[in-house]
């Protein structure tokens, strides 16, 4: 069987969970499984985006905006950093990592 362990769950979260236990006579781990199999077994709904067509209307705007963006911004000269006398990011990446 695999194991799962969880990290940083938000406060409360453990207690009520030991609560349900208490109250469903059974384990911690036994009731983390069985609200885990409810959770799993609803019926997933739509999921719902923070910004999509349903709740923003100016979407298909946007959205068509996107390669006259994209145009625009390949348009834009790009600038060697070292002209400016900054380090290269590949360079401060490769450090970072040989740390």
């Amino acid at each position: 069987m695999t194991a799962l362990n969880l990290e940083n769950l938000p406060d409360g979260m453990l207690t009520q969970i030991e609560q349900l236990a208490i109250k469903n006579n059974c384990s911690v781990t036994e009731q983390a499984i069985s609200l885990l199999k409810q959770s799993l077994n609803q019926s997933q709904e739509k999921l719902k985006f923070l910004i999509s067509p349903e709740t923003d209307p100016t979407w298909e705007e946007r959205r068509k905006a996107v390669p006259q963006l994209q145009a625009e911004i390949d348009r834009h000269h790009r600038v060697n950093p070292a002209y400016f006398g900054l380090p290269d990011s590949t360079e401060l990446i490769r450090e970072d990592r040989e740390r």
